[in-house]
């Protein structure tokens, strides 16, 4: 039997921003903690992903964000929960995923393939004709995922953030 489809609640008013926030420091504190310490965790949560870094980036960067919901129609008390989210961003016919982050119970299930159609499909809606991304040079499990669905990795980058860190990523696409 084949599992409802996820949904993907686009994030607009200050409850989602508020909602999405404090999903984005849950998971970032946990996938992030052996990579890049609390320290670092800590500003660039607080730099990219608190309730003002997201209000601005929807009111004045046109980032879109949705938090991606189990289906309602599935059983059990966490139907039509936020389980994640990801942000994106179209510009010069290129759709910035990001974003793309599930809560550490929901991996491993194949909703991420399920978000990334997701994606490509809103980027295609956009008349984009690709999808690009960073990862974290240190994120093998991402980097994996990324590989499997097509993306290509087309360069490396290194970019001050300030507070006296970087971030050493890959940068990778995957045309639409």
């Amino acid at each position: 039997m084949d599992r409802c489809p996820l949904r993907f609640v686009l994030v607009e008013s200050p409850a989602q921003i508020e909602k999405t926030a404090a999903i984005a420091s849950e998971i970032w504190h946990e996938c992030y903690a052996e990579l890049l310490g609390v320290a670092q965790i800590d500003y660039m949560v607080d730099k990219f992903q608190s309730v003002p870094a997201l209000t601005a980036a929807i009111a004045e960067d046109g980032y879109e964000y949705y938090l991606v919901c189990l289906p309602a129609c599935q059983e059990g008390e966490d139907a039509g929960e936020a389980i994640g989210y990801i942000g994106l961003q179209s510009k010069d016919g290129m759709l910035l995923l990001s974003k793309l982050y599930l809560l550490a119970a929901h991996r491993h299930r194949g909703y991420t393939s399920e978000v990334l159609r997701f994606v490509e499909a809103r980027g295609r809606a956009l008349a984009c004709r690709s999808v690009w991304l960073t990862v974290n040079r240190q994120n093998t499990q991402a980097i994996a995922v990324y590989n499997k669905a097509g993306f290509a990795n087309t360069r490396q980058q290194v970019a001050d953030i300030g507070g006296g860190y970087v971030m050493d990523d890959y940068i990778f696409e995957k045309p639409l």
